[in-house]
């Protein structure tokens, strides 16, 4: 529940009770020592100029002069009262407790003052003492309507104590007497959203923005409300706005990187999610530092996402649910395995098969990291685990193929790839991997045959026209093969191997002038190879000394590689934060600029850097 500044509209309320109360003495007050006539006046005079400075919002007086008055009738309810009031409107919470206090012993029967003094116990989360003090002041003779913050304060209390209908109620009423207020709107799109009922409490965020463009909570819990219902596009331009509000906060970089992640926008989004692992700290809750590791795998970052899944694992709570165990543990493995790591995420499978639940997507994956180890048996083993589950998952009966292939047990491979295709005739890896074998065995029909499955399957797989270009290269089919050569060079334009084929190719075809042009691009693409390797190199050692706080040396290899590859962004971005952090604001507001130009012209599918 959000924790807005109060309304003077208490603390005014207080101060003039109190002014009344000093002439008019209560019950309470008339066994007090008696003071002089003088002194009264002299109190009597610091309460009206009080009065008057918060008339005029002008609380450091008003709260000087109530003082005042509290030092010279330390026994009069009422002074406690405006001085406890107008401390609370500066959210001075520990001093304003003190005075209301004493102003509640002095006269409980003050209901401005026993209300003020619920307000301040809800500020300071003491909840079982901010309910009764509540119910006193809402049952009293002379219940007063509540304000739009006093509403939030009770609320809060009702919440806090495990009352979530009658927060509901408190904050439903509230927004009846007052309609246009944003706080009260995200409150009760807070109180909805945590009793999971995202749908109904969209709504209400989206209406406090409405009424409070500038307000950062309303459109922070918008975006995320929008992210957990399935609207990433939606959820994205409020959530930059929360990082435009909150430029430090974890949460914000963590939710806008996964709304990027989740509409595709990997460049950007790995900006974000690096951002969000810079500001975790070691408070940070392990499931937000889970959900940023799977955030950062999702957006094909899989190194920077182990040491999070490591920190998020180890911080697991002994009660947390086995299954949630065995999910972290799963997706840690997966990570693992990405980054060529198998054999730790070996003994991650293990401890996650002993949780359970077992699953044919457990024994895949289980599998996979097996085969990586070249471990041919132990993956058959875990493959044939998960078919006893699901006899006809088509996917683990081409995992159980390719481990055979992997064992020149070709027989056994063709037949499992075979039934795999015939279970789902859209999958492409079947028949990809069968006509490996069948050029391998340079059966190059059969191979042409499914290679062309796979084209048609997966127009857009590079890898697939290149292995057909090299089928009907050997098949003597040239004209095909320079068609399918062509194929795999428009969507894998950066790989030199296949322009020097295609070069071969036209050469035997009589164009020598096309050839010449194939062979200067395989030779440029080979430099532009050596340089983003130097540049990938030099943005993994400069993030990592970032990260470390080493400013001068990161600083010396981003520049490494934004020289190495000046198309890259995120060395631009890493290299302003370091300039930022040296005071070096100009040379920073220079590299955000070059960084927001190079996004601006990189297409939002481009690949990023590792």
């Amino acid at each position: 529940m959000p924790s807005q500044r109060p309304s003077t509209r208490v603390a005014l309320l207080a101060a003039t009770l109190a002014l009344t109360s000093l002439t008019t003495p209560a019950s309470s007050q008339q066994s007090a020592p008696t003071a002089s006539k003088t002194t009264l006046a002299a109190a009597d005079r610091a309460m009206r100029a009080g009065l008057a400075a918060a008339s005029a919002n002008n609380l450091d007086l008003a709260r000087r002069s109530f003082a005042q008055a509290v030092q010279l009738a330390p026994h009069i309810a009422a002074a406690h009262a405006a001085l406890g009031g107008i401390l609370l409107a500066q959210q001075n919470f520990k001093a304003a407790l003190h005075e209301l206090q004493r102003a509640h012993a002095l006269d409980p029967a003050d209901t401005a003052s026993t209300l003020n003094l619920a307000h301040v116990q809800s500020a300071l989360n003491n909840h079982p003492n901010a309910l009764p003090l509540f119910q006193q002041a809402l049952t009293s003779p002379n219940a007063p309507t509540l304000t739009p913050d006093e509403s939030l304060a009770y609320a809060n209390t009702l919440l806090a104590l495990d009352h979530p209908t009658e927060a509901e109620s408190q904050l439903t009423e509230a927004l009846t007497r007052t309609p246009d207020n944003a706080p009260l709107e995200v409150a009760l799109g807070a109180l909805l959203a945590q009793s999971n009922h995202p749908d109904q409490a969209l709504p209400h965020f989206e209406r406090a923005v409405t009424l409070d463009p500038a307000f950062p909570q309303a459109q922070y819990l918008l975006g995320v409300t929008r992210l957990i219902l399935g609207q990433p596009e939606a959820a994205t331009q409020p959530l930059q706005q929360a990082v435009t509000a909150a430029p430090t906060s974890f949460e914000a970089h963590l939710q806008l990187g996964r709304a990027l992640s989740a509409t595709h926008h990997d460049p950007e989004a790995l900006a974000e999610l690096h951002r969000a692992a810079q500001l975790r700290t070691p408070q940070t809750p392990p499931d937000a530092t889970y959900a940023l590791a799977l955030a950062l795998e999702a957006s094909g970052d899989a190194p920077a996402s182990i040491p999070l899944f490591s920190a998020a694992t180890s911080s697991s709570s002994a009660e947390k649910d086995p299954t949630q165990q065995s999910a972290a543990l799963i997706n840690y493995a997966l990570a693992l395995v990405q980054t060529g790591n198998a054999k730790d995420a070996l003994p991650l499978y293990a401890r996650a098969l002993a949780l359970g639940p077992d699953s044919p997507t457990l024994r895949e994956d289980y599998g996979v990291a097996f085969l990586q180890q070249s471990d041919l048996d132990q993956a058959i083993l875990q493959f044939q685990a998960g078919l006893a589950f699901d006899q006809q998952n088509p996917h683990l009966h081409h995992d159980l193929g390719l481990a055979y292939k992997l064992k020149d047990d070709l027989t056994h491979a063709i037949a499992e790839l075979q039934h795999a295709a015939q279970l789902d005739p859209t999958l492409p890896d079947p028949a990809y991997t069968l006509g490996v074998i069948y050029m391998q065995q340079a059966r190059f029909p059969e191979a042409a045959t499914q290679l062309r499955l796979v084209t048609t399957l997966q127009p857009a797989n590079g890898e697939a026209w290149a292995l057909l270009g090299s089928v009907l290269k050997d098949s003597d089919n040239t004209a095909d093969a320079i068609d399918a050569f062509q194929h795999a060079t428009a969507l894998r334009p950066d790989q030199p191997s296949l322009h020097v084929q295609l070069a071969a190719l036209l050469i035997r075809t009589g164009h020598p002038d096309q050839a010449l042009a194939e062979r200067k691009l395989a030779a440029d693409l080979s430099r532009t190879a050596v340089a983003r390797q130097r540049a990938t190199f030099a943005l993994r050692s400069g993030r990592t000394l970032l990260a470390e706080g080493k400013l001068p040396e990161a600083v010396v290899q981003l520049n490494a590689a934004t020289d190495a590859d000046p198309k890259l962004p995120e060395p631009h971005t890493l290299l302003a934060e370091a300039l930022s952090r040296q005071g070096k604001l100009t040379e920073a507001a220079l590299e955000r600029r070059r960084a927001a130009d190079l996004q601006a012209s990189t297409p939002s599918s481009a690949p990023t850097t590792p």
